[in-house]
């Protein structure tokens, strides 16, 4: 069976609207489903924060899953929670929940149409047909994908943020929550009160340990709101960890354009994603789960080798690359990719910095990763946006970046490239635009404090390094760490951001 259909080689003439009535016609141009919607009452899992990753990923394999008829029937329920969420649920209401994935390569696109998400909900205006749908007891799993900054962690700690406007709301107005969690604890207090188990919470988001992660930070909230709850949590909930890995960039109007004019179809929110995808999820599932394993998912007791590869060579990776490719004026990864010390870059910070520090991975030859990495990052079809993997750095640094600093610390072995991502980071948020002499404008739930430390701090990076919900108080008194990124820091200052580069990354292999 063909997985996708290939663009032709002429644009077709007259576009066909996605709607589910359209599908004979559409599959004339591409694959489209050929099992019946799934209808209520089936197992479900719920998913919050539907966005690109989650429709390039996980509900592919579910789809794949339908599509081959290896699993019982599984109803997938998509929620979104934000008010940038509008549009996503006005074209999945108008598109009776369809949409378009593309596969891009080198050799060309391949589009297919994904139906396995059911419905869709946008919380803020269906907040009680949310909650009903993860009380249910045909609910086995919600998963979600709502980003590192979602989960209220305080970075200096590590500990639950219980001072967050959306937790105190949530706190205050259980019946009606803002965010995530508070969706997910009064759905769980609703259910115990009804006798129904608690669905397997199942993050999607790309932070090491995050099943472990999502438990801690869950039940803190749920120790806060209802003591009993949270003790009811902890004997009775399962929190899988899980690895997710598909570079999948934001859908612009570009992607629109590319697939009205290259397959004829009319979407306004399709989804285009490298050919590459990986899952690995720890199989606790009490309450059961489809049968992934048979459509390429790796089900494992042990997660955490995958994830420390993923997370601190992809991940922080890309941290690397995106600050010092925004300011050498590139705006995509490949653009970067094909700056030949930016490359230098990369490599020798993933094999002398981050590859002495990783656990042996069942079946993976490191190497043979880091090459594919690269050439996935320089994938001139997938045009990842820099600014993309730039958001919520205060979130990102201190989960990909700050760990193999510390381990590479206990080690005693060098930091160096390390060190110059946080520099480039730094540098970057204290630039200005050049026509309106504005800070440069991007995601972050603490840009007005990060940015002021850059901007007062200048070409010091005490400023930045003394925040200690990002930086803890071991990095900034540790003098391979403060004097790096300070020497670098002054270095982007005195002979900018280019020929800083060309110097760190021709240097020798121990700083």
């Amino acid at each position: 069976m063909s997985s996708q259909q290939k663009a032709p080689s002429v644009a077709y003439e007259k576009p066909i609207q996605l709607i589910r009535a359209n599908l004979p016609e559409i599959g004339k141009r591409v694959r489209v489903p050929s099992y019946d919607p799934v209808p209520p009452g089936c197992n479900t899992i719920v998913h919050l924060s539907v966005g690109g990753f989650h429709r390039a990923h996980q509900a592919v394999y579910l789809d794949d899953l339908l599509e081959a008829g290896k699993t019982e029937r599984w109803h997938l329920i998509g929620v979104g929670l934000l008010p940038f969420d509008i549009p996503a649920r006005d074209a999945m209401q108008a598109q009776d929940c369809l949409y378009t994935m593309v596969e891009r390569d080198a050799k060309g696109d391949n589009a297919r149409i994904i139906s396995s998400i059911a419905e869709y909900y946008y919380a803020p205006e269906k907040t009680q047909e949310v909650l009903s749908a993860m009380m249910s007891s045909t609910c086995k799993i919600v998963s979600m994908t709502i980003t590192e900054g979602g989960y209220f962690i305080h970075q200096g700690t590590h500990e639950f943020h219980e001072a967050h406007p959306d937790i105190q709301h949530d706190l205050a107005n259980p019946t009606t929550p803002r965010s995530s969690f508070g969706y997910i604890l009064e759905a769980l207090k609703r259910r115990k009160a009804a006798g129904v188990s608690p669905f397997t919470i199942l993050s999607c988001d790309n932070m090491q340990c995050n099943g472990d992660v999502t438990k801690k930070m869950i039940t803190a909230f749920a120790h806060l709101a209802d003591p009993e709850l949270a003790t009811w949590l902890e004997k009775h909930g399962a929190f899988p960890n899980c690895m997710v890995d598909r570079i999948t960039p934001a859908t612009t109007d570009a992607h629109r354009e590319l697939v009205e004019k290259e397959f004829g179809i009319l979407d306004k929110w399709p989804v285009t994603c490298e050919t590459f995808r990986q899952w690995v999820v720890e199989d606790h599932f009490p309450l059961g789960r489809p049968a992934w394993e048979t459509v390429g998912t790796q089900m494992t007791p042990d997660v955490l080798p995958y994830e420390l590869m993923k997370i601190r060579l992809l991940n922080a990776s890309h941290q690397a690359l995106c600050y010092i490719g925004m300011l050498l004026g590139y705006r995509y990864v490949p653009e970067a990719m094909a700056d030949a010390n930016i490359t230098r870059l990369l490599r020798r910070m993933m094999d002398e910095e981050v590859s002495p520090h990783l656990l042996p991975v069942p079946g993976v030859n490191l190497e043979d990763y880091k090459n594919t990495l690269i050439e996935r990052f320089a994938n001139p079809a997938v045009k990842d946006q820099l600014l993309r993997i730039g958001t919520e750095g205060s979130a990102r640094i201190p989960k990909f970046v700050l760990p193999c600093v510390r381990d590479a610390l206990k080690a005693d072995t060098p930091v160096k490239f390390l060190c110059f991502t946080i520099a480039s980071w730094i540098y970057y948020l204290g630039q200005q635009n050049d026509e309106t002499h504005e800070p440069l404008g991007f995601n972050d739930p603490m840009l007005s404090v990060i940015q002021q430390a850059a901007v007062q701090g200048g070409n010091s990076a005490t400023a930045l390094l003394s925040i200690k919900e990002i930086f803890g108080t071991d990095l900034l008194e540790d003098p391979r760490v403060f004097g790096q990124v300070d020497q670098i820091l002054k270095s982007f200052y005195a002979v900018g951001p280019r020929a800083t580069l060309a110097t760190y990354v021709q240097q020798g292999h121990r700083c």
